[in-house]
């Protein structure tokens, strides 16, 4: 018999064997599958969990929601690259979804989830159709990857355009780069000074990723670059490594160091260290179709948004109208 449980308390979730273990690889394979990154947005970003659970004997789907008014959502922030349910069996994964699918009809009439996988999106919307949900799919975002299979880095860096080759091979020696595989203070102060001086946007919640660099450097996971002139650190980049893949989190060079293509030469220095070092067989870019990922990836993924609405709720009735307008106008 599926039971399915929610958890807004995550040392309920951390407590049962089951469920922990389904956190941890061969299941969870990023770090915004793991606990700790659930914990991070409980404790520095002032967001409350809804962890849902679907279970039967030791089997288990897990699906990490929070409610945003009458609706719930994903449970991430800017910084997670993507959502995914984690299921411990795949025999059992469609059952499973679609018994949670069917509990979450009395949590709340609508349920939006964002940057999902195709596999996942298809496999969710099919869930939740089956337990009477009306569901709307559509592309959200891009995900650009490099595939690096068996490759070391001089094949790879020989396969990049020309224009970037040879930008690297002006520039580098310009720029005295240094890498970490643990946190260091210092280091991670230079980030957060190049950021600010860069021209990225203000961080979305510095206390939430200096934590994230501080556990991923506890862990041996943490891949970080600094690029200075004259011993004046001017660019910086923040990668971690697990379960075979590079996360590239965030870059920023300062403004006035431009000329100088910094990223260009952090960004080899650092796809050298995880490639021929880690011997990591993908490298993730996160979200957004920036043109100068082309330059490093070769593969794009889409990522999709899902809009769960149950039918029998006045409130929804406008936004079903609307999207059924949309759908005839497109086939139109």
């Amino acid at each position: 018999m599926i039971v399915v449980n929610y958890h807004d308390d995550l040392n309920e979730v951390q407590g049962d064997a089951a469920t922990a273990a389904l956190l941890t690889a061969p299941y969870a394979t990023a770090p915004f599958d793991r606990i700790e990154w659930w914990r991070n947005l409980a404790e520095t970003c002032a967001m409350t969990p809804m962890i849902v659970i679907s279970s039967d004997g030791l089997d288990r789907a897990i699906l990490p929601l929070m409610r945003q008014r009458r609706a719930l959502v994903g449970f991430q922030n800017w910084y997670s690259f993507r959502l995914t349910p984690l299921i411990s069996k795949a025999s059992r994964r469609a059952e499973l979804l679609e018994e949670m699918a069917s509990a979450l009809a009395c949590e709340a009439p609508r349920i939006t989830l964002d940057r999902l996988s195709g596999e996942d999106a298809q496999d969710l919307a099919s869930a939740f159709r089956v337990a009477g949900w009306s569901v709307w799919q559509a592309p959200s975002d891009t995900n650009h990857i490099l595939n690096v299979g068996g490759s070391d880095y001089a094949s790879f860096l020989a396969a990049r355009p020309g224009q970037l080759r040879s930008t690297l091979k002006r520039k580098s020696g310009k720029l005295d780069v240094e890498l970490f595989r643990t946190y260091d203070a210092h280091a991670y102060a230079s980030y957060e000074q190049i950021y600010a001086d860069s021209w990225k946007p203000e961080e979305g919640s510095a206390a939430f990723l200096q934590r994230f660099a501080q556990e991923e450097g506890a862990a041996g996971r943490l891949r970080m670059a600094i690029g200075s002139v004259d011993g004046s650190p001017v660019a910086a980049q923040f990668w971690t490594v697990e379960n075979g893949t590079a996360f590239i989190h965030k870059l920023a060079h300062r403004n006035d160091a431009k000329a100088l293509s910094p990223g260009t030469t952090l960004s080899a220095a650092l796809f050298e260290e995880v490639i021929d070092r880690d011997r990591v067989s993908m490298v993730d870019f996160g979200t957004g179709d920036d043109a100068y990922k082309r330059d490093w990836m070769d593969d794009v993924r889409i990522r999709y948004r899902l809009d769960m609405l149950r039918p029998q709720w006045p409130g929804n009735w406008p936004i079903i109208a609307l999207y059924a307008l949309r759908r005839a106008t497109q086939r139109g």
